[in-house]
């Protein structure tokens, strides 16, 4: 009963784990820029905060972390770290 179901939800487990491959490389490959970006706009939002608005500032404060890699990139990781435990929890079936 177990092989049945093992192969009947291989093609799940394998779209999964290419879904999961395919994210992390996107991501490994984009915190490069992220970490540039989130840096530039830091810099420039403290530099706002000081001379012209707070709340200008506070704004491009908040778009720095997150497009930093606490912000977003940690969320999408968190989502692929779930997949790749429903996908670990099928193969163990």
């Amino acid at each position: 009963m177990k092989l049945i179901i093992k192969i009947l939800l291989s093609p799940i487990v394998l779209v999964i784990d290419l879904f999961t491959w395919l994210f992390l490389g996107l991501i490994s490959c984009s915190s490069i820029l992220f970490r540039l970006a989130s840096g530039i706009v830091a810099l420039l939002g403290v530099a706002v905060l000081v001379t012209y608005s707070v709340k200008n500032g506070l704004v491009l404060l908040t778009i720095a972390f997150l497009v930093s890699p606490l912000g977003l990139p940690m969320i999408a990781v968190s989502i692929l770290a779930g997949l790749q435990s429903i996908s670990a929890t099928i193969k163990s079936l």
